[in-house]
């Protein structure tokens, strides 16, 4: 999936000095009025008896809504964490998480799953899809599970399939589909419920090239259509090079900012 190309303009943009934003300066920005997500001076310690490892430390940042942002970063960097603990699945040590004005730390774990599930969406490497139920049955699983009717939550779940050009496979089961055609499932599932942020982690990882290429050009195409704010985790540098920022991490720190 990475061109020669993307592979250079990426690197170069990270090696160039008047284009990386160190952690230290990201932390000194203030919050913009159209900022959906605003990350402030934020730590993850975790702790196992005398083991203490610091994942995330002293991490800054915002995103603007409607933004296509990749984070990038070795394995081990904290680049997951970042996302778990940005999106609520994972609590921080320290520091603030705010989310349209809406401070995470506010809510209790009952609320906070409700906030999500009203306005989040979620894209995994693994799919995470049911195997017992239908790709259709899949889609509109989180419409149901949020009182919305039987029939409206099929309607729904139709039309977010024909989004991403499947709704002719409504009915196979998980295991009758490719690993694209799956992704493709999880990206209308994420988006079934109009969030206004998408999350990411890996969504490429498991899928050759080509089928790579496809499911980025489906959400790229989402996102300017539809105005979701996409905040993705990859290790690839096609995938960063094709989103409208990338942040690099490096050992739990935001090392680097390129706007493409």
């Amino acid at each position: 999936m990475t061109t020669t190309k993307e592979t250079n303009k990426v690197t170069l943009a990270i090696e160039t000095p008047n284009r990386i934003s160190s952690q230290a300066a990201l932390a000194t920005v203030r919050p913009t009025a159209d900022a959906i997500i605003q990350v402030q001076n934020v730590t993850k310690i975790y702790s196992s008896g005398s083991l203490r490892v610091e994942a995330l430390k002293n991490v800054s940042l915002e995103v603007q809504r409607g933004e296509m942002l990749a984070i990038m970063g070795a394995s081990g960097c904290g680049k997951t964490t970042l996302l778990n603990c940005i999106s609520g699945l994972d609590g921080v040590t320290e520091g603030k998480v705010i989310l349209d004005g809406t401070d995470l730390a506010s809510m209790n774990d009952r609320k906070k799953t409700a906030y999500r599930a009203q306005n989040m969406g979620f894209i995994f490497q693994t799919y995470n899809l049911l195997p017992v139920l239908s790709a259709v049955e899949n889609v509109e699983l989180p419409l149901v599970v949020s009182g919305v009717s039987t029939s409206k939550a099929r309607t729904r779940a139709l039309e977010a399939l024909e989004r991403v050009n499947l709704v002719e496979r409504a009915n196979n089961w998980p295991a009758q589909l490719s690993g694209g055609q799956r992704q493709r499932v999880t990206i209308a599932r994420a988006l079934v419920n109009e969030p206004a942020i998408v999350w990411a982690d890996e969504p490429t990882g498991a899928l050759d090239s080509k089928t790579a290429n496809e499911i980025i050009g489906i959400m790229m195409s989402l996102n300017k259509e539809q105005g979701q704010t996409f905040v993705i985790v990859t290790h690839d540098a096609g995938v960063g090079a094709r989103c409208d920022r990338l942040i690099q991490m490096s050992d739990g720190e935001i090392v680097g900012e390129v706007r493409n």
